[in-house]
């Protein structure tokens, strides 16, 4: 409650929440409101300038941008969100069995944290990519894998803080469940940190997945993704520079609203 207060009393969080919110129904919402599809080539129409037809004009291939542009959204955001909520699930489960339990499940669990965080990020999601292949699902697994020990870790320190507080002894001393204490007591003191560093991960996140795709290891073609679109764009940047500035734009504009975000939590 005092995060969802201290988010609506900012005027930054709010209009960070609003654009959030914004790119992600054009993504639910993307068959419903283009008129095109994404795939669908008309080299006749290729670099058409912005028209009513066209608001942003058309690709090298008679492809509507604006349509792209919208679609992209599903791997660029909304794909690398469900991989980030299921590492920040298997990080909060072991991060409270370790922080919570202590000794040996602890020690396990974070010698298994150390020697996923000793490899750098990059690296190792380019290693399982190589690995799996290309395609959104090999991304899904990689950001999964390389991110669940980092909030393992800060959520474990998180709880450490908490589980010998009064109140949890005091829960403890009347006899309830261990699960009961962590969800009532322990849960919701750790939820600012896992907010945070949650939207911190996800500008991360959907710069790996641009970067990745811009050069040539990420989303498969003819997929719509903001950095294959910036790739496409790459040989034609200085002849038709729009083509180029509009995913751009998208991308810089969803990670400044994370960005604030993480600044208002």
């Amino acid at each position: 409650m005092v995060v969802l207060q201290r988010l609506w009393q900012d005027r930054g969080a709010k209009i960070a929440l609003f654009i959030i919110g914004l790119y992600l129904l054009l993504g639910i919402c993307a068959p419903l409101i283009t008129p095109y599809t994404p795939t669908a080539v008309n080299i006749q129409n290729k670099f058409a300038g912005m028209s009513f037809a066209h608001w942003l004009g058309t690709d090298h291939l008679g492809r509507d941008i604006l349509t792209r542009l919208i679609y992209a959204i599903r791997p660029s955001l909304m794909l690398v969100l469900a991989a980030l909520l299921c590492a920040v699930v298997i990080g909060m489960i072991l991060g409270f069995i370790a922080g919570y339990f202590g000794r040996w499940i602890d020690t396990i669990l974070m010698r298994a944290c150390d020697v996923m965080l000793s490899f750098p990020t990059y690296v190792m999601t380019l290693a399982l990519i190589g690995v799996l292949g290309i395609g959104l699902e090999s991304i899904f697994v990689a950001f999964i894998i390389t991110r669940w020990a980092w909030f393992c870790r800060i959520i474990r320190t998180s709880v450490m803080q908490y589980r010998d507080s009064d109140d949890v002894k005091f829960a403890r001393a009347i006899g309830l469940s261990h699960t009961r204490i962590i969800m009532t007591h322990i849960l919701p003191l750790t939820l600012a940190d896992i907010a945070v560093i949650s939207s911190s991960s996800m500008v991360s996140m959907i710069l790996q997945i641009s970067g990745f795709s811009f050069i040539g290891l990420g989303v498969k073609a003819p997929t719509a993704e903001w950095g294959m679109m910036m790739n496409e764009a790459r040989k034609v940047m200085f002849s038709h520079p729009e083509l180029m500035f509009a995913p751009g734009i998208a991308i810089i504009i969803i990670v400044l609203a994370f960005n604030f975000l993480s600044d208002a939590i």
